[in-house]
């Protein structure tokens, strides 16, 4: 591929394409080829190679000989764990969560809105033989999940708009909401009931409910949600474990620190 092929959308500076390629490989924890890499960011196989040796040199990046794959190093770890600290996502949010968990027996999920999409940031296992699993570190969709719906419906009333026009309605489960109307719909009374569900909608056999993190000027700075399998937990069981995850959120927005 020549610099005339590279997609308009692949940054011109090193840099850019340097923080491109980094981000992949986070995004790809079990490895990621050098082709794969080439193709999926727009950058040419050549400058990959180059700056992708650059980012291991430096401990960002770890390369996996038997299998020819690049994975997130020990100092992108590091790295991130010190962000979780400066957010409060472990020592201030980790045992809120622990206690919300202790009590619902469920997983207790925390996300952040991060453009169109949300980022998990932090999960508390429940104790259940069978129960929901999260990777902190990864994206998931705003118009399908609890925790979407409520960073949508708490964000700024511009970003929120704008959100509802541009975020993607792929379905991932059977009751994905794929109509723009339906979405705004449900942003709206999850607004008006401080709270929103996911009923089977971002995976089968799935169902979880969230409420908001505010801030106390009333700006949304995460949302806090419980999950649980389908055949144990109703709709009108997660309802009920509102309160308590209210509870926990206004504590939470009281001393997570500022972003």
């Amino acid at each position: 591929m020549s610099t005339s092929d590279v997609p308009a959308d692949v940054p011109a500076d090193v840099l850019g394409r340097a923080i491109r390629l980094l981000v992949l490989v986070g995004e790809h924890p079990h490895g990621i080829t050098l082709s794969a890499l080439a193709r999926e960011s727009g950058v040419p196989v050549s400058t990959s190679h180059r700056l992708v040796n650059s980012l291991c040199r430096e401990g960002l990046v770890e390369f996996e000989a038997a299998g020819k794959r690049y994975k997130p190093g020990l100092r992108l770890f590091q790295l991130g764990q010190q962000a979780g600290q400066v957010y409060g996502f472990a020592g201030t949010a980790l045992p809120v969560m622990q206690r919300v968990t202790r009590q619902t027996e469920e997983a207790t999920l925390m996300s952040v809105l991060d453009g169109t999409r949300h980022l998990y940031v932090h999960y508390v296992d429940g104790p259940q033989p069978v129960g929901v699993r999260s990777d902190p570190g990864r994206h998931g969709p705003l118009h399908c999940t609890s925790m979407g719906k409520v960073l949508m419906a708490f964000a700024p009333d511009d970003v929120r708009t704008d959100l509802l026009e541009r975020v993607d309605l792929t379905p991932h489960g059977p009751n994905s909401i794929t109509d723009r109307d339906a979405l705004r719909a449900a942003v709206a009374r999850a607004a008006e009931r401080g709270y929103a569900t996911a009923d089977e909608e971002h995976h089968r056999g799935l169902r979880a409910v969230a409420v908001p993190v505010l801030r106390p000027d009333g700006s949304v700075f995460a949302a806090l949600s419980t999950a649980a399998p389908a055949f144990r937990r109703s709709v009108d069981d997660l309802v009920a474990l509102v309160p308590l995850l209210q509870s926990a959120a206004s504590e939470l927005g009281v001393r997570l620190p500022a972003r």
